[in-house]
């Protein structure tokens, strides 16, 4: 069995593309809170038409905070850049996940309508306005001059009719405009001058490198790569784009305690439904308690480690040993103290859904064995 572990390995790290570092931290200024990750799931499979998916991240972020009249706010201000179909059928899935939810006694925050804005100014100069504060000077191009009327609507609407709503803060407006640019491909400049903004409102290079990490390992790889690549971009200040070595990033990942280094060998596969990548653990470091719809089975490679199910008792396991985990079962697994711990997990079924991402594992938790 050993030998068959390790063949699978030998194949698999044949087809290792990306390392992601992720350090565990929780300063709320080097990663993204529990809201606003759901704000870029939220955002992306809205954006991506994909509604099977879109179904249970909608009760996630119902389930960690976010209000029904801030999940309607990021759904309608998708269509801004996804356009009005993908839009209106996010709207449908919430409307189809909100009589789920109220069947079975859930009773959701209904949050606060946008209020209407209460000034003399026009449209054109509330939008220039608000353009103005969020890149942080007048904007001005090319295409502007050559097609005034973009410019106009763009002020109009884009930045007068919607960014006006105070439903959402122009940082989580920014977060969920990110994650839709990033998944609907070919939109370079785009991206690029959102995630300036980005930074222009607030948030940090560790929270925006925390959500291409979210892009990559729960919507697309592919996506949180080309996002990756545009950030260090900007923030490296390179000539041109350049794919990132395994070394070069590291990402803050609230989802684990400690240091924690996660290979992605294979992405979201659509075909076989399945997600794979391969989690070495410095000593004493561990996910967070999570569970998958789909299931999960990890392939133990390197050293001793923990594994552990809710109200079951840790498990130590070692090289060689195949852990299956069923569906939307509460778990956790790292490494033992003393070494490090690495396995290839596999998603299974990951139509179902991807994982969600629970509480930390406690210190009486993690040395209860």
């Amino acid at each position: 069995m050993k030998k068959f572990v390790e063949c699978i390995v030998i194949v698999l790290l044949g087809a290792m593309i990306q390392e992601i570092k992720a350090d565990n931290t929780e300063n709320s200024n080097q990663s993204l809170t529990l809201r606003q990750q759901h704000i870029v799931t939220i955002a992306a499979f809205t954006a991506k038409g994909k509604t099977i998916e879109l179904n249970p991240i909608l009760h996630e972020g119902l389930d960690f905070g976010l209000t029904i009249s801030e999940v309607k706010e990021i759904l309608v201000h998708t269509y801004a850049y996804a356009g009005f179909p993908r839009s209106l059928n996010g709207l449908n899935v919430l409307m189809q996940v909100l009589k789920e939810r109220e069947k079975n006694g859930i009773k959701d925050k209904l949050g606060t309508d946008a209020r209407p804005l209460t000034t003399n100014k026009s449209k054109l100069e509330i939008g220039t306005e608000i353009q103005t504060q969020l890149i942080g000077a007048p904007i001005r191009g090319e295409v502007y001059t050559f097609a005034p009327v973009i410019d106009q609507f763009l002020k109009e609407h884009l930045f007068a009719d919607i960014f006006s709503r105070d439903s959402l803060d122009f940082q989580s407006r920014e977060i969920a405009t990110i994650s839709i640019l990033a998944s609907i491909g070919d939109a370079e400049a785009q991206l690029r001058s959102h995630m300036k903004v980005a930074l222009n409102v607030g948030l940090t290079e560790s929270q925006l490198r925390h959500l291409v990490s979210i892009l990559e390992l729960k919507v697309s790889w592919q996506d949180g790569q080309e996002a990756k690549n545009i950030l260090d971009h900007i923030l490296v200040g390179d000539s041109k784009i350049r794919i990132t070595s395994p070394e070069e990033v590291s990402v803050k990942n609230q989802n684990f305690t400690g240091k924690v280094w996660v290979e992605i060998l294979v992405g979201d596969d659509r075909t076989w439904n399945t997600q794979i990548g391969n989690v070495t653990f410095s000593p004493s470091s561990r996910t967070n308690w999570h569970f998958h719809p789909g299931g999960q089975i990890l392939l133990i490679t390197k050293g001793k480690g923990y594994y552990q199910e809710k109200g079951k008792s840790v498990r130590i396991v070692k090289a060689g040993d195949i852990i299956q985990c069923p569906p939307n079962t509460q778990h956790w697994h790292g490494a033992t103290p003393s070494e490090e711990f690495s396995h290839i997990a596999i998603g299974t079924n990951m139509q179902v859904g991807p994982v969600t991402w629970l509480e930390p594992v406690s210190e009486a938790e993690y040395s209860s064995q």
